[in-house]
This record gives C-alpha cells, sequence and structure tokens, in this order.
C-alpha cells in the first residue's frame, strides 16, 4: 500500500519536472511574455529587471491588467521607479508634449517608453510611446 502511494508521488513530482522543463525550453527568452519568470513576475511572485519587464510587455496582450485602475503607490510597488515628462529622457518628454495626452498627468515606467495615463488617482491607459 505504501509503495503504490509513493509512486504515484514520484510520479506527479517528475510529471511536475517535465511540464516546468518544457515551459523553460520552449519560451526561454526573457523579452517573451510567456517566460516563467515574467509570467511569475507578473503574478507577484518572482522579482525581474525592470528592463526585462518592460520589453516583456510589448508582446503581453494583458499587459494593461498590470496598470489600469492602479494607484500611484501600487504601481510603485509593481515597477519600482516612476518619473513624471521631466524626469524622462528628451524623446519621451517630446512626445508627451506632443501628443493628446499632453494636458494629462502621465508618469514613465523607468526609463522603457511605457507611459502610463491617470485620471485622478487612477491610471486609466498604458500608452507604449514610439515613432512619434
Amino acid at each position: 500500500m505504501m509503495g503504490r502511494h509513493m509512486r504515484i508521488v514520484i510520479f506527479l513530482l517528475a510529471l511536475l519536472v517535465v511540464c516546468i522543463g518544457g515551459w523553460v525550453l520552449m519560451y526561454p527568452s526573457s523579452s517573451d511574455p510567456k517566460n516563467m519568470k515574467y509570467v511569475l513576475w507578473k503574478a507577484g511572485l518572482y522579482r525581474v529587471n525592470l528592463d526585462v519587464a518592460t520589453t516583456a510587455m510589448v508582446g503581453d496582450p494583458s499587459r494593461d491588467k498590470l496598470v489600469v485602475g492602479k494607484t500611484k503607490t501600487q504601481l510603485r510597488d509593481r515597477f519600482g521607479s516612476l518619473l513624471s515628462p521631466a524626469e524622462a529622457s528628451p524623446y519621451l518628454r517630446g512626445c508627451y508634449q506632443n501628443s493628446s495626452w499632453k494636458d494629462r498627468k502621465v508618469l514613465f515606467i523607468g526609463q522603457s517608453s511605457w507611459m502610463i495615463v491617470f485620471d485622478g488617482d487612477k491610471a486609466t491607459n498604458l500608452v507604449l510611446i514610439k515613432g512619434c
């Protein structure tokens, strides 16, 4: 009886290892939104470099859920560095000033091209600044 239970446990652990190994091998690129580290980061279970996370966000169809509806405090907890347009690079600042959001409160996620638009205390939009 005990031997049968032990074999089931060993089989399930082996299956788990194979599944996790397969996932890691299928999505090895850190910029892939299906990469295990990025998925765990989104779930709040793993820390990744902000540059890696913001790069993976480009291909993530559910990236808005990371930002929209969140407060500045919640976003700082998730992303760390949030920059005002005055603190952002000249390129990002210029894009912001020449955009339809120029009169809105915005913050940039670190030195990335991601801009968060706010309405009051809550984020309402996540915008990828490119080619402005």
